[in-house]
């Protein structure tokens, strides 16, 4: 036992020596200690730029009218379908009618009564007036057939007045288009009892030839939003802002360029922003009420850092670059970016112009690696 144990730990020191010696060999022999990794480098440059802000958007159409009924009754007739066209005053609705119906020949029965009352007390007022000038009746006889009369022509009115409201019932249950269209989802089905204190309306019309973009700024783009825009008022500040552009929730771009045209009254105390609004035309009807996107606002800087996106990762809402240290080793440093330029980030912070940076492949790379700048091989020329 005590033999083996000797050979094997004698088999144990050569097989160590051999491992050791063979990574020491030079490049001609084999293996070789692995050196810096070569990486290509690139310099902070500055420059004037257009930057881009993107802020999230919520778009509607200039009108979204909420239909209702304004009589109660049951649903009789559905006139159009859903997510059609439909032109202001195009009938939309029919309700049951028939109550209605009876009411109004009932207040027409009215007014037929009470004119034959009028014609009646008119007779009495014009003899009694005759009359009295025969000393056959008294002044006090003449006076009760006057406002006899006067309370008969009262009665026409009224019973006028009821004719007319019973007529507007009649026409309230057919539902008209307040405005040209489209028809949104039915909450309501034939035979629905509808009333005006339904909680849900019956659809929604929305108007999409325009539509509005509803987007929120912080109380710092707020300040830079008025500041980079000439005015002394909020009016004159709208005029004068540049058109800004629209990219859909695909991520290509809107057709048109919108107008800002409002902005809220008040900051929102819990989100600590504000809210701004922009109209597009939308003459292909591209957009609809409840669309979702991104407002692209755009302003001119001078002489300002730029830092290519692709030079940089982003991790939890921050993004990093990577340099080097005195020591030629990776470095992993926050940016502070304030914007985009094209394939650019406008940069505030983390690297300056003229700071050497790592433009790719830092993805292998950890931080502390050592590093040394690859060398740019020119191209040979043809033969």
């Amino acid at each position: 036992m005590k033999r083996n144990h000797v050979f094997t730990s004698s088999l144990f020191f050569i097989l160590s020596l051999l491992v050791f010696v063979g990574c020491r060999q030079n490049s001609q022999g084999g293996a070789y200690e692995q050196g810096p990794a070569e990486v290509p480098m690139g310099t902070v440059t500055t420059g004037n730029a257009v930057m881009q802000s993107e802020y999230a958007a919520s778009i509607e159409g200039v009108s979204n009218i909420e239909i209702r009924p304004q009589v109660s009754g049951y649903l009789s007739k559905i006139l159009v379908d859903e997510g059609d066209y439909v032109r202001a005053g195009q009938p939309l609705f029919k309700i049951e009618d028939r109550v209605y119906q009876e009411q109004l020949n009932s207040a027409r029965a009215s007014v037929a009564a009470a004119e034959a009352n009028l014609v009646t007390a008119k007779i009495n007022l014009d003899r009694k007036q005759e009359l009295v000038k025969s000393k056959i009746v008294s002044d006090l006889q003449v006076q009760e057939a006057d406002a006899a009369y006067n309370a008969a022509r009262a009665s026409v009115a009224q019973a006028k007045s009821a004719v007319e409201s019973a007529r507007i019932n009649v026409d309230f249950s057919v539902i008209k288009a307040p405005v040209s269209g489209y028809i949104g989802r039915f909450n309501y089905r034939l035979g629905s009892l509808l009333s005006p204190t339904n909680q849900l309306p019956i659809t929604v019309v929305s108007d999409n030839h325009q539509v509005y973009t509803y987007f929120s700024l912080s109380e710092n783009d707020f300040a830079t939003f008025q500041r980079v825009n000439a005015g002394n008022t909020i009016a004159e500040k709208l005029r004068n802002t540049a058109p800004v552009s629209l990219l859909l929730s695909d991520g290509l771009a809107y057709g048109l360029k919108g107008k800002i045209d409002a902005v809220e009254g008040q900051f929102n105390k819990s989100t600590g922003s504000i809210t701004l609004r922009a109209k597009f035309d939308n003459p292909k009807v591209e957009l609809r009420s409840g669309n979702t996107g991104k407002i692209v606002m755009e302003r001119e800087m001078v002489d300002v850092v730029l830092f290519p996106i692709a030079s940089t990762v982003t991790v939890q809402d921050k993004v990093f670059a990577y340099t080097v240290d005195k020591e030629s080793k990776v470095l992993q440093i926050p940016i502070g970016v304030i914007g985009k330029s094209g394939d650019n980030f406008i940069i505030t912070d983390g690297l300056k112009a003229g700071d050497k940076f790592i433009a790719k492949g830092f993805e292998r790379l950890q931080t502390g690696m050592p590093v040394v700048e690859q060398k740019q091989v020119a191209a040979s020329k043809s033969e």
